[in-house]
């Protein structure tokens, strides 16, 4: 089972019924997936024991609350399964809302969670008790208060999807945090684009920075199938070949299964995609929605600061 938790905040830190919600899906056996709005509790909810990764779903929709869009953001950001939330008013709202979206029953104002998704919420206006059991994907709120709050000694990884408006901000700060994380004095990079980069004429656009930089220029196997002039032996994935680079920029890549199981093992990934349901968000440390255009001009001259 895969629990991803909206993560519910106050001010700007994490409130204490998301702790509440770690520990309901501990009680299951499993590390969940934290989600947080423009990134406001990342490093705590990082800190939390149980948690399996953080990912801060930034963007242009989190300064201020509208349900919709920040159930796009939070949607294509979250892994398939049960969605979990508080159920607080904005709770109820995202989580109802991206279960709409996945077209998957949603459970309000749960009290108790046991194995196998067995829930007990009020019904008739708390009048009553209902017992419910779902198999498969879902979305749940909890209520808050009922169930005990995770502690700390936590240290999942963290990772970053960018939906600003401001491509410049989004690809300097993944850059930047690149550059934090790898030895750049013997790192090796390899930037590689799919089918998403339009025509194998602008591959010249990643030859150009690979030039600048010494980095190696890969593709997925949908830009070999596709192109004549991108030949095989730059695949990159399952029947092509298999790359543990420090740093990995995916570029129009959308992330088939065949093309992560050549590059997941990978230091540090920064997909590029203006697709923001594209499932190498899934996989990216730094994930940026943006058109190539938009982005690699402002790619080249921050990856060259790195050497």
């Amino acid at each position: 089972m895969e629990i991803t938790i909206i993560a519910e905040t106050q001010g700007n830190q994490l409130h204490a019924v998301t702790r509440q919600l770690v520990g309901a899906a501990s009680s299951l056996g499993v590390s969940p997936t934290i989600l947080c709005a423009g990134g406001v509790g990342a490093d705590e909810a990082s800190g939390i024991s149980g948690v399996g990764k953080v990912l801060s779903v930034n963007g242009d929709c989190f300064s201020t609350f509208d349900g919709g869009a920040w159930a796009t953001a939070f949607d294509a950001a979250a892994g398939e399964g049960v969605i979990m939330g508080a159920a607080t008013a904005q709770g109820r709202d995202v989580v109802s809302r991206i279960a709409a979206r996945r077209n998957i029953p949603v459970v309000q104002d749960v009290v108790t969670l046991s194995d196998g998704l067995n829930m007990t919420h009020p019904i008739y206006s708390g009048k009553a008790m209902q017992d419910v059991t779902i198999s498969g994907s879902c979305g749940i709120t909890l209520r808050a208060n009922t169930f005990s709050p995770a502690g700390d000694g936590g240290s999942a990884e963290s990772a970053t999807v960018q939906q600003s408006g401001d491509v410049k901000i989004a690809v300097k700060e993944a850059i930047a945090k690149a550059s934090e994380r790898l030895d750049v004095s013997d790192a090796d990079i390899i930037i590689s684009g799919g089918r998403g980069m339009g025509n194998p004429e602008n591959f010249d656009k990643l030859y150009s920075i690979a030039e600048g930089v010494g980095a190696a220029v890969g593709a997925s196997r949908a830009a070999v199938d596709a192109w004549d002039p991108i030949p095989h032996s730059m695949q990159v994935g399952q029947t092509g070949k298999t790359v543990n680079p420090s740093l990995y920029i995916a570029v129009g890549i959308s992330g088939a299964i065949q093309h992560l199981a050549g590059m997941r093992t990978s230091k540090y990934i920064v997909a590029i995609n203006k697709d923001p349901e594209a499932p190498i968000f899934k996989v990216a440390d730094y994930g940026i929605v943006s058109t190539w255009e938009e982005a690699l001009p402002i790619l080249a001259s921050e990856i060259a600061k790195l050497q």
